[in-house]
């Protein structure tokens, strides 16, 4: 999609479509200085053809064209202000419908639209956000695609302000990160394996200057004493990959924010095989990791005078002569010694190792995102990821991000007691806790290689994808990361 701005009254915008917002009592939110516009409006509302639920969208053509539009959408705003979530609600349902219809572009007017706690430059920041993510489609591997959408220039009445249209230009790079992230996600296991990973990476460094990436493979991953990371890849024909992805942006000097995500590009449970029913929707095990690489590509794209340094732990866990066996006691990056009670629990496996790798950059703040326990999704179900950290500070701005974006966090515990769930007979700890707190004590699992730095881990096991007749990834949480970036930054 095409995002542009323009500043004078909004009728003199060179589109075939007018968008206007109806809020509860039937009006327009924004000023229309037509009285022939007004009354088609009023006309059409009163009429019915606008539903009354929120969200609701009509297009109607003008049989006498008012300026240079042909066509008028209107769409229920409902009470004003909004939350966030409704808001999200309104411009995903005009997305959607501006998407399946035959207008070619569409010019729509921020004045008027209120939200919660939030100002014109949030709203001018987030309609691009969210119309990126309503017109997405994954049709890459199909043989007969659907024709590409009528729909492809969105013209946005602002302020002429600078800060407006910075703020349109961060929506549309955090839109299309998210999509990116949801691209990655929804491949196969069979077109997105480790080494596509790495190519992915290597791609990205080509179009951004200012991008370095760094490739560890398995022999020198077993000279870097990754012994916990080795032994997920152990059963796979798949080599496992540690890339490293070096955003320089900021001053040389300032320490960057360390992103790691968990890249399981499929994950059977290896020796602990998962049940058959579902088991395609491991193919998304690699989410953390795509959210990583659509949180880079927003930084990259728009510049951002920040340092960040991602790493991606990628491998695949399959069941073989080769595979590591439950009781199976490895050693990992950190010295520690580790007790593989199950091996479908290997998302800690390999980010225990990358954690400590990345720490060797000396980063200000360390955050790992993974589709790590489907004890997370019992606990926040789909609405929110877990989040744990040992830093408040920390803790406090990635909540405060997902509130202001809608992409929202909850945080857990990470107490001592939950740790003692870890402990082995045989090894320093065992890689799963036992029934209760499965989430809690996985992090609590990581927690032990994080001791030394203002860590965060983000479990988005319920959070990364959708199943069911939506199925998909959503592209979580890389709004979240990119508003917590934007905000150290603003």
């Amino acid at each position: 999609m095409k995002f542009s701005l323009f500043h004078n009254e909004f009728t003199e915008a060179t589109t075939d479509n007018l968008v206007v917002f109806i809020d509860k009592a039937g009006n327009p939110t924004q000023n229309i200085g037509l009285k022939s516009l007004l009354n088609r409006i009023v006309a059409l509302v009163k009429s019915g053809h606008l539903g009354s639920t929120l969200g609701s969208v009509v297009t109607v053509p003008l049989d006498k064209p008012i300026k240079s539009f042909n066509n008028l959408t209107l769409v229920r705003a409902g009470k004003l202000p909004l939350s966030v979530q409704e808001f999200e609600k309104v411009l995903k349902a005009l997305a959607t419908s501006l998407n399946k219809g035959t207008v070619k572009n569409c010019a729509l007017d921020i004045s008027g639209l209120k939200v919660i706690n939030q100002d014109d430059l949030w709203v001018a920041r987030k309609i691009p956000v969210v119309i990126e993510k309503a017109v997405y489609r994954f049709d890459e591997l199909k043989s007969k695609k659907k024709p590409k959408s009528k729909w492809q220039t969105c013209v946005v009445r602002t302020p002429n302000e600078k800060s407006y249209k910075e703020a349109v230009k961060t929506g549309a790079a955090i839109g299309k990160g998210v999509n990116f992230c949801r691209d990655l996600g929804n491949r196969p296991g069979n077109f997105c394996k480790p080494s596509d990973l790495v190519e992915e990476a290597n791609r990205m460094s080509e179009r951004y200057a200012n991008l370095e990436i760094t490739i560890l493979d398995e022999a020198e991953m077993e000279k870097q004493g990754m012994g916990s990371f080795l032994s997920v890849s152990a059963g796979s024909t798949q080599p496992a990959y540690l890339i490293q992805m070096t955003y320089a942006g900021g001053n040389p000097d300032e320490a960057p924010i360390g992103l790691v995500g968990k890249g399981i590009t499929f994950d059977t449970g290896g020796i602990s095989l998962k049940p058959g029913a579902g088991m395609d929707e491991m193919k998304f095990d690699m989410c953390g990791a795509a959210s990583v690489f659509g949180t880079m590509q927003a930084a990259a794209s728009l510049k951002w005078p920040v340092n960040i340094t991602g790493f991606i732990a990628a491998a695949e866990n399959m069941p073989s002569g080769k595979a590591t066996k439950p009781g199976d006691i490895v050693t990992s990056k950190a010295g520690k010694t580790i007790e593989v009670l199950n091996t479908d629990a290997e998302g800690r496996l390999v980010l225990c190792d990358t954690l400590t790798y990345a720490q060797e950059f000396k980063p200000d703040v360390l955050i790992d995102v993974a589709t790590l326990t489907g004890a997370c999704v019992m606990a926040l179900g789909s609405h929110a990821s877990g989040l744990y950290a040992n830093d408040d500070e920390l803790a406090e701005a990635l909540l405060a991000a997902g509130q202001n974006t809608g992409d929202r966090a909850w945080r857990m515990p990470l107490w001592p007691e939950y740790t003692r769930q870890l402990d082995s007979n045989f090894a320093d700890l065992g890689n799963i806790g036992g029934r209760e707190a499965g989430s809690v004590t996985a992090a609590c699992f990581l927690a032990e290689f994080t001791k030394k730095t203002k860590w965060a881990h983000m479990d988005i096991a319920g959070t990364a994808w959708l199943s069911g007749g939506n199925k998909g990834a959503t592209g979580r949480p890389v709004e979240l990361l990119a508003e917590f970036i934007r905000q150290r930054i603003a």
